[in-house]
C-alpha cells in the first residue's frame, strides 16, 4: 500500500508498489531499464556505497547495512535484473527508476535476514535503502556512470578492431 492506496502486488515480484504504479502509467516505450544493465549495476553500486556510508555514521543498523550491501553485491552479480522492470522513459525525472531500485534492495535485504517481503517496517525502501539519497542525485550519478561502464565497453572494442584493422594492414 502507499498514500494513494492498496495494490496486489504478485508475489514472486521483488519491486513494490511504486513500481507497480509506474508499470502502469509510464508505458511509453515498452523497453525496461533491465534492457540496460549498465545502469542497473550503477545504481546498485550507489545505493551499495550509500549503506555503507549510512552504516559507519552511525545513521543504518549494520544488520540492515549488510544486508542492503548484500542485495546490491547480488545484482552487480547478474541477479535481479528482470525485477527492473519500469519504461526507459517515464515521467518524474527518474523518480520510478529510483523508486524500483529501492523496492528490489529492499525486498531482497528483507529475505537476505530471513523476513518476507514486503515488512517494510523492518527495511523500507525509503528509509533504509535510500537513506540520505535523493532521486535529484542518484539518477543522474547513475547515468554517468552507466555512460561511463558503456564507455570503457566501447574501448574494448575499438582496440579489438584496431588490432584487426593492423592485422589486415
Amino acid at each position: 500500500h502507499d498514500l494513494l492506496g492498496e495494490r496486489q502486488v504478485p508475489f514472486e515480484r521483488y519491486y513494490g508498489i511504486q513500481t507497480l504504479r509506474a508499470l502502469e502509467n509510464f508505458s511509453i516505450s515498452g523497453i525496461p531499464i533491465s534492457h540496460y544493465p549498465q545502469l542497473i549495476y550503477a545504481l546498485a553500486n550507489i545505493k551499495k556505497a550509500a549503506a555503507e556510508a549510512n552504516q559507519k555514521l552511525g545513521l543504518l543498523p549494520v544488520e540492515i547495512a549488510q544486508a542492503i550491501m548484500q542485495a546490491c553485491d547480488e545484482i552487480l552479480h547478474g541477479k535481479w535484473l528482470e525485477e527492473f522492470a519500469v519504461d526507459v522513459i517515464q515521467g518524474g525525472a527518474g523518480t520510478s527508476t529510483n523508486m524500483n531500485a529501492n523496492e528490489v534492495i529492499a525486498n531482497r535485504a528483507l529475505e537476505i535476514l530471513g523476513y518476507a517481503k514486503g515488512r517494510y517496517d523492518l527495511i523500507h525502501p525509503l528509509n533504509h535503502v535510500n537513506m540520505s539519497q535523493s532521486t535529484n542525485d542518484v539518477y543522474p550519478t547513475a547515468l554517468r556512470l552507466a555512460l561511463s561502464f558503456k564507455l570503457d565497453e566501447l574501448q574494448r572494442e575499438m582496440k579489438k578492431l584496431r588490432i584487426a584493422m593492423t592485422a589486415k594492414g
